[in-house]
């Protein structure tokens, strides 16, 4: 995936300043807005709802004395309004996945998120203590990371950008990220080779990347 520049003042696509010398761009990505649309925005969930009740309205106006079709137009204004609200859903994940960009470094990394504030988070892989993948079927998914100590960044500030019912202790997320297989196993690596590099950790220690079985290999 070729990223490209979303903003003027940006120094590189996705990042807020040039990097220092030495350190190298290694993955950058955005989420599948379709995919982010159901898991994050619920977009399949509502739209099951929405019909529901649009049904249970259309069996209540068959059964009243008017009958259905002197309720066509109290029906066609519910559908019109659902189909308004999920396209409104639709167009929020889009939008959010196309101002999105995660960048992986050799040293960090980066989350540039927001729709009409942009703000980008700064995440040494020092400061990660563990990963977590969830896998769909297509491939994507989320890869969540669990930051040491007291270090947190507000649920609000990072949502849909976190992981789901983490509240005290938020986890900034990859969502939607199409292979995120090979996304964590990039992680894997850079956090393994960064960690040898300022000597905190032998080269041969793992950074605990909590997959499916099977998906990582050893």
């Amino acid at each position: 995936m070729q990223p490209h520049h979303e903003y003027e003042f940006e120094a590189a696509p996705g990042l807020p300043e040039t990097l220092p010398a030495g350190e190298h761009i290694l993955w950058q990505g955005r989420p599948d807005w379709k995919r982010l649309a159901i898991d994050a925005f619920h977009l399949r969930r509502i739209a099951i709802y929405f019909g529901l009740m649009l049904g249970l309205q259309a069996v209540l106006s068959w059964q009243s004395a008017a009958g259905l079709v002197a309720n066509v137009a109290p029906l066609a204004l519910s559908a019109t309004l659902a189909g308004m609200a999920l396209g409104l859903l639709a167009l929020a994940a889009w939008l959010s996945a196309q101002t999105t960009m995660y960048t992986l470094t050799s040293r960090r990394m980066v989350m540039r998120i927001g729709i009409v504030l942009t703000v980008s988070f700064n995440l040494p892989l020092r400061w990660i203590a563990a990963a977590h993948v969830h896998a769909n079927a297509d491939g994507s998914g989320d890869l969540a990371l669990e930051l040491k100590g007291g270090d947190r960044i507000a649920y609000l500030h990072l949502w849909p950008h976190a992981r789901a019912w983490y509240l005290k202790q938020p986890q900034p997320t990859l969502r939607s990220v199409p292979g995120i297989a090979e996304v964590g196993a990039r992680l894997h690596h850079a956090w393994q080779q960064r960690r040898a590099e300022i000597g905190e950790i032998e080269p041969q220690e793992r950074i605990p990347v909590r997959m499916p079985a099977g998906v990582l290999a050893s």
